[in-house]
C-alpha cells in the first residue's frame, strides 16, 4: 500500500495547480515550473497575454472597471493613467505593423487615453506616460494612438513642474524624486516639447542629491540622513543609469562603478527559486524586480564579467518564471500580493490592483528588452545556477553602507540554498518600529518581517515594558559593527547605548538600557545573544520575545520549541523564565509578503528590578 499511496501522491502533484505544488515545498527549496525556459519566452509567452486581457477589459468596462471585487479608478491611485498608458502601450509596440488587428488597437488605445486625460496623474505616472508617447513617436504611431486634443493636453500635464518648483526645490516629496524630474525633463526634450536646460539642472541636483546621502560607500540613504538603507538604497544607482539609458546619454566612469556594487549585493543574494530582497518595505514581487533591474543594466553596461552575465540572466530568467507561476493568478487574472495569507504595504493595497498588475509587467518587459538587447534575447538559461552560486559567491560578505555617530551594514551569509540577509540600519521615521526594518536574519522561509505591523508583535527583539509604560526594543541606534569569520562561523556584534521607545512616529533614544548584540551564523544555525545593561536599578514590569515562524506541528519542552514541518526545526530561547506556542490561525499580524506564518512562539518574564547586565539568547535551527 505505501509505494502504491507514493504513486498516486506524485501522479496528483503531477496535475495538480501550480498553487498545490507550491504548498508542499519550503521558500528556499521552491523551482518556478518555467525555471529553465528563455525570460523573453517567459515574457513574449505570458506577460503579452495578461496585458491584452487588461487591454480588453478596460475597452469594455472603461472608468468602471472591476478587478477581483476592486474598482481601480475609483481608488484615488495619482499613478494609474500612466501605468495604463504604459501597460497598454507594450501591447501596441510589441504588434507587427502588418498585423490586421494593429488598427483596432490604437483606436481602443486612443479612446482609453481620452477617458483618462482628465485624471489624476501624478509624478511615476507622468513617467510612465511620456516615456510610452517618446517610444510610440520612435515607432511611427502617436498620431494614431493619441489624438490631437489630448496629446496637447497631455503636453501641459506630463510636465516635472508639477512637482519640481521655479527655485528648482521638490513639493512635498522625497529627495529621490530628483530622478523622476530628470526622466521626464529629458523625455519632455525627446518630444520636441522643451529644449535640454532644464534636463541638465535636474540632473545635477539628481547627482548631488545621490553624493549626499549616498556619502563615500555608494548607496543613498532612504532619508536625510536618519540611516534608513532598503531595497531602494541598493536599486537607486540602477535606475539613474536606466535613465540616463532611455534619454540618450551614456552612463560615466564613477556611476558604473557605484553600479558594480549594487551588482555585487544582487549576486550575492541571487537564489534558484527567484526570491528577492528580504529586508524593508514594498517586497513581493518588488523585491525580485528589484534585483533584475540591477543585474539587467548592470550586464548592459558591461559591468558584470561575461560569465557573470550568464549566471545573472539565468536568475533574471527565474525571477519572471516564478512571477508567472507564484504571483500570478489566473483565477483572478491578476497578480496576487493580497490573499493566500500574503501581506503587503499599505501603500500598496489592493485598490492599487490594476496599476501594479501594469508597473511589474512593466518591470518585468523592460529587463527583458534590456536583457536582449545585451543579447539574451532566447538565451537557455544556465542549469547549473545553485552550483555556480556556491562556487563563485561569498558564503559570508558585508556590505558597509555608513559609519559616523551611528554605522549601517548589510551582512549576507549563503547557506546551500538558503540566503539569509541581516540589515543593520534605523527604519527611521514610520518604519523605525516595523519589523522589516529590524536588525534580523532575514531569510524566505525562517525569518520574515511583517509590512506595517507595527511593534506589537516585535519580531525576534525583547521588548521591555517599563514601569513608567514605556516599551523598548533594540532597533535604531546602531554602532560599532564589527564582523569576523573563523572557519564556517560568521560572527556579528554591535552594540547601542539606547534602546528605541515606540510610540512615535520616529524612534526616540532612551538611555535607561544599554545593548550589546552578538550573531553567529553556521551552517543550519543561527544565534543571537543580547546582554542588556541597565543604567542604576530600573524597574521592569515586563520583557516579552515573539517569533512568528513559517514552521508548524510545534512541540515545547521547556523553553525549546521543536517543529515537525517547515524549514525551522527548533527555536530555544535563555534568559526568560516561560515559553508557550499556539498557531496563528492566519492573522493578520502573522502574514510575510509572500504567505503566512503558522506558529507564534512567545517567551517572557515578570517584573524585576534590572540591577545587573542581563543576557538573553535565542537559537533557530533549520534545514
Amino acid at each position: 500500500m505505501t509505494s502504491l499511496n507514493s504513486t498516486a501522491l506524485a501522479v496528483l502533484l503531477a496535475f495538480a495547480p501550480a498553487s498545490a505544488v507550491i504548498a508542499q515545498t519550503t521558500p528556499a527549496n521552491y523551482v518556478p515550473p518555467l525555471a529553465t525556459t528563455p525570460m523573453n519566452r517567459i515574457v513574449q509567452d505570458n506577460a503579452y497575454k495578461q496585458l491584452d486581457f487588461f487591454f480588453q477589459k478596460l475597452v469594455a468596462e472603461k472608468e468602471a472597471i472591476v478587478l477581483d471585487g476592486a474598482s481601480p479608478f475609483k481608488s484615488g491611485d495619482k499613478f494609474l493613467p500612466g501605468k495604463v498608458a504604459a501597460g497598454l502601450g507594450h501591447v501596441l509596440l510589441n504588434t507587427a505593423k502588418d498585423d490586421p488587428a494593429l488598427a483596432q488597437k490604437l483606436k481602443d488605445y486612443r479612446d482609453i487615453a481620452d477617458m483618462t486625460v482628465g485624471m489624476d496623474n501624478h509624478t511615476w505616472g507622468i513617467y510612465y506616460y511620456i516615456g510610452t508617447l517618446v517610444k510610440l513617436k520612435q515607432a511611427g504611431l502617436l498620431e494614431r494612438a493619441i489624438s490631437p486634443a489630448t496629446l496637447e493636453k497631455l503636453r501641459k500635464q506630463l510636465d516635472w513642474r508639477t512637482f519640481v518648483t521655479p527655485q528648482w526645490d521638490l513639493i512635498n516629496l522625497p529627495t529621490n524624486y530628483y530622478g523622476v524630474a530628470f526622466s521626464i525633463a529629458r523625455l519632455r526634450m525627446m518630444m520636441g516639447w522643451e529644449d535640454d536646460s532644464a534636463g541638465k539642472v535636474l540632473l545635477e541636483k539628481m547627482l548631488t542629491h545621490y553624493k549626499k546621502y549616498s556619502g563615500k560607500f555608494g548607496f543613498s540613504d532612504e532619508t536625510d540622513g536618519e540611516g534608513r538603507f532598503d531595497r531602494y538604497s541598493i536599486l537607486l544607482i540602477a535606475e539613474i543609469c536606466e535613465r540616463f539609458l532611455e534619454t540618450g546619454l551614456q552612463p560615466d566612469a564613477e556611476l558604473k562603478t557605484l553600479l558594480r556594487k549594487a551588482a555585487d549585493i544582487a549576486l550575492n543574494v541571487a537564489n534558484t527559486a527567484g526570491d528577492g530582497f528580504s529586508f524593508g518595505r514594498s517586497l513581493g514581487p518588488y523585491g525580485e524586480t528589484a534585483l533584475v533591474e540591477i543585474l539587467s543594466v548592470s550586464a548592459y553596461l558591461d559591468v558584470l564579467t561575461p560569465e557573470e552575465k550568464q549566471y545573472a540572466y539565468a536568475f533574471s530568467s527565474r525571477v519572471a518564471a516564478r512571477y508567472m507561476d507564484f504571483w500570478y493568478d489566473p483565477s483572478m487574472h491578476s497578480l496576487d500580493m493580497w490573499g493566500k495569507g500574503r501581506r503587503t504595504d499599505t501603500y500598496r493595497g489592493k485598490h492599487r490592483i490594476l496599476g501594479e498588475n501594469f508597473s511589474l509587467l512593466h518591470q518585468l518587459l523592460s529587463t527583458n528588452e534590456t536583457w536582449n538587447e545585451a543579447g539574451f534575447k532566447d538565451a537557455q538559461p544556465k542549469a547549473d545556477l545553485q552550483a555556480w552560486l556556491d562556487k563563485n559567491r561569498p558564503k559570508f560578505s558585508v556590505t558597509t553602507f555608513a559609519i559616523g555617530d551611528y554605522d549601517r551594514a548589510l551582512a549576507i551569509f549563503r547557506d546551500g540554498k538558503h540566503v539569509v540577509s541581516l540589515n543593520m540600519i534605523n527604519g527611521g521615521a514610520s518604519q523605525h518600529d516595523n519589523s522589516p526594518y529590524y536588525p534580523l536574519p532575514f531569510a524566505p522561509g525562517i525569518v520574515s518581517g511583517v509590512a506595517d505591523a507595527g511593534a506589537t508583535h516585535a519580531q525576534l527583539l525583547p521588548k521591555f515594558s517599563m514601569a513608567d509604560g514605556a516599551q523598548l526594543i533594540g532597533a535604531a541606534w546602531i554602532k560599532d559593527i564589527k564582523t569576523s569569520s573563523s572557519g564556517p562561523r560568521h560572527t556579528i556584534t554591535y552594540r547601542q547605548d539606547e534602546l528605541d521607545k515606540l510610540g512615535k512616529r520616529g524612534p526616540v533614544k532612551d538611555a535607561r538600557i544599554k545593548l550589546h548584540t552578538t550573531y553567529t551564523l553556521e551552517h543550519g544555525v543561527m544565534t543571537r545573544t543580547d546582554v542588556y545593561t541597565p543604567a542604576g536599578t530600573q524597574e521592569v514590569e515586563k520583557i516579552s520575545l515573539e517569533f512568528a515562524s513559517f514552521s508548524d506541528q510545534a512541540t515545547i519542552k521547556g523553553n525549546t520549541v521543536t517543529f515537525a514541518q517547515g524549514d525551522v526545526t527548533e527555536y530555544s530561547v535563555s534568559g526568560l523564565q516561560q515559553c508557550q506556542s499556539a498557531p496563528t490561525n492566519g492573522g493578520k499580524d502573522f502574514q510575510a509578503p509572500y504567505g503566512p506564518m503558522k506558529t507564534l512562539v512567545t517567551c517572557s518574564s515578570g517584573k524585576l528590578s534590572m540591577k545587573e547586565p542581563l543576557t538573553i539568547k535565542w537559537t533557530i535551527k533549520y534545514q
